[in-house]
């Protein structure tokens, strides 16, 4: 079963709905967009013609231009009753009709142009034949009628081009979504029959975070029983923790549960370059949802418009962003009220968000979606691969024993991959041989057709080497799992290690193991060469971020003392949340432990040379080593370390 997200109902409304009955008939006479757009094309085409009877019929002038020379002539003969003249032209009516002689038919009304040259006395001649000279043009070139039609065709256009961009923009402008008529689209009353829902048993890995949940769904499948004890629906649930959790599908499967309807949206769909438009959508959302209450809306990436108010650069405080927000905490506590809707939000960032959004009375309770534990990796792979044919080989308890520290959506991906894998090679199973190597082009990065040379390349063998066998040595470290020096991603070679049990708290033992396996590499390069190379570049920033987080916030250092000189990210706040004088400590604490780290990795590395030696040359001859054969090569029993020491 699919867990996507069902499409749109229409394309201008920013939300999903799941679980909502389709769109009911229209009743006679009602109103359609489209239609609309209809009837506005035929009042233009009707005013157009309008306009060309007006311009080509009713109005229209039938005089001729005939030469001077015809109009003295008609001055002599005394036929012309009337003339008005601008300039050199000359407008004029006869007393009868004449033939054209430069045209067809005949003519009453004319026009003329008299020569700059002329000099015929024409005031005399006018006045001797008793010509009544106007004031007034005689034939008028264009009707009111005329200029009229004409005055409303570039309207016609002007009001043509808005109404075509504002309804681009969204049904989201309030005022001018009103003026248009823009409404949302009817919805349903009752539920689509025999429609697949999603539902808990299609989440696994976080048991607690469901059980914090129950609640909600029990509520909105039994309101009775809990009104009856004054018990209140909570208004909302803000789901934190990192990216790939499950927080979406969770709440999908709330709505399944109590089969209610479901209204998904993400908060960046809301914000629009004109001001207000986000408001206005979310008063839209909460309305249609309030229509076919219970039902829960789901707003995914809250922290995009939940930020802390006032931190912003706007020069005003009421940009579209903090509108937008002011909307939400209205309709979730303000006057307005959303009975029977609750509201589940997403976030990575808890901490950023509005104190105003996270109170009581808003988003009531705050659930921690944390990556699962190895019991709940296994059961997260069971649902991906149950529409995967699986080998006999396949030990989805070892791959999760394997895949510490992974979410949910990068478990999927991997079993994603390894049925690509699969395909890829005409199988028609998936084997541990196609899930391991997902694993590693998950972890690591796929593989790299590089052509090394052969000192660059034993080089490498000795780099992996002093990894592994460290990891090997040391106590508490994590077991190494896979040896390799095929070019993945950005590293010559890899040395995959991975803990045997969940560590949710470590100690200062594990963290120096830590340092010393990662200085492995260059330690061994000193060891064997006498140089380093750059190849050590990744494993200097780990060590550089443990040290750092044992000095600095863990106090783990007796010179800087219990206290967390530099809080939440090192990175952002190293210079700006101590004094000169702790970040001088700090950097020579920092210094003190992975040189000692440093030392300790060369000594143990030129103690046990020949096991260096013996991992680096079947490396150089096998390229790859699993870790059954890498402890057995480098002569170490694989123990199972269980304690953190």
């Amino acid at each position: 079963m699919s867990n996507a997200a069902p499409p749109r109902k229409a394309p201008d409304q920013p939300w999903r709905t799941e679980g909502t009955p389709e769109e009911p008939p229209r009743q006679p006479g009602g109103r359609r967009t489209r239609g609309r757009w209809w009837g506005l094309l035929l009042t233009a085409v009707l005013v157009f013609l309008l306009a060309y009877v007006g311009l080509t019929y009713l109005d229209r002038g039938n005089e001729p231009t005939i030469s001077y020379t015809e109009f003295s002539r008609q001055v002599d003969a005394g036929n012309v009753d009337k003339i008005y003249s601008k300039g050199d032209s000359i407008q004029g009516q006869l007393k009868s009709a004449r033939d054209n002689p430069e045209g067809d038919g005949d003519y009453t009304r004319f026009k003329t142009q008299r020569p700059a040259f002329a000099d015929d006395g024409l005031w005399q001649s006018l006045r001797t034949h008793d010509v009544t000279v106007t004031a007034e043009p005689v034939v008028r070139e264009r009707g009111l009628l005329s200029n009229v039609l004409l005055s409303l065709i570039p309207i016609v256009l002007l009001v043509a081009v808005w109404i075509f961009f504002a309804r681009r923009i969204g049904s989201g402008l309030g005022g001018a979504g009103g003026m248009l008529g823009r409404k949302a689209p009817p919805k349903p009353v009752e539920l689509q029959p025999g429609r697949q829902r999603t539902t808990f048993a299609d989440v696994a890995g976080i048991d607690e975070v469901k059980g914090e949940l129950d609640d909600v769904v029990g509520f909105l499948e039994h309101p009775d029983a809990y009104r009856r004890m004054g018990a209140k629906m909570p208004r909302g649930v803000l789901l934190a923790g990192p990216p790939g959790t499950g927080k979406t599908l969770l709440a999908r499967a709330v709505a399944g549960e109590a089969g209610v309807p479901f209204f998904s949206a993400s908060a960046s769909e809301f914000i629009e370059m004109i001001v207000g438009v986000g408001a206005s959508r979310v008063r839209e959302l909460f309305a249609e949802a309030r229509k076919v209450a219970p039902s829960i809306i789901f707003i995914d990436e809250i922290d995009t418009i939940g930020r802390v108010r006032g931190g912003g650069a706007s020069v005003s405080g009421h940009d579209e962003r903090e509108q937008t927000l002011n909307q939400i905490l209205t309709e979730m506590d303000g006057f307005s009220g959303s009975e029977g809707v609750i509201v589940i939000a997403a976030t990575n960032r808890a901490d950023i968000l509005d104190p105003a959004l996270t109170r009581p009375g808003r988003f009531d309770r705050v659930v921690s979606v944390a990556t699962p534990d190895r019991g709940g990796r296994e059961a997260i792979l069971r649902i991906h691969t149950r529409d995967i044919p699986l080998a006999e080989d396949v030990d989805l308890a070892r791959l999760a024993r394997t895949t510490p520290g992974m979410s949910g959506a990068d478990l999927a991906n991997l079993a994603n991959e390894g049925a690509l894998l699969a395909v890829k090679r005409g199988q028609d199973h998936v084997t541990w041989s196609d899930l391991s190597e997902a694993l590693e082009k998950v972890q690591l990065g796929a593989e790299r057709t590089l052509v090394m040379p052969e000192e660059d390349r034993r080089r490498t063998a000795y780099h992996e080497s002093g990894h592994a066998l460290l990891g090997m040595l040391e106590p508490g470290a994590d077991p190494v799992r896979k040896i390799t020096i095929v070019p993945r991603g950005r590293a010559l070679g890899v040395t995959m290690s991975t803990p045997e049990v969940e560590r949710y708290a470590h100690s200062e033992g594990y963290l120096r193991g830590r340092i010393i396996g990662a200085l492995g590499g260059m330690a061994a390069e000193q060891v064997v060469y006498g140089v380093v190379t750059t190849g050590s570049e990744s494993d200097l920033e780990t060590v550089t971020a443990i040290a750092r987080g044992m000095v600095a916030r863990w106090g783990m250092s007796e010179r800087v003392g219990r206290l967390s000189a530099l809080p939440n990210d090192a990175q952002q706040a190293y210079g700006l949340a101590a004094a000169p004088q702790t970040l001088d400590v700090i950097d020579s604490e920092m210094r003190r432990i992975v040189d000692e780290c440093y030392d300790e990795a060369c000594r143990k590395l030129r103690d046990h040379r020949g096991r260096l030696d013996a991992l680096a040359q079947a490396l150089l001859e096998r390229e790859t080593l699993e870790e059954a054969d890498a402890y057995r090569i480098a002569g170490i029993t694989r123990l199972a370390k269980d304690v953190d020491v």
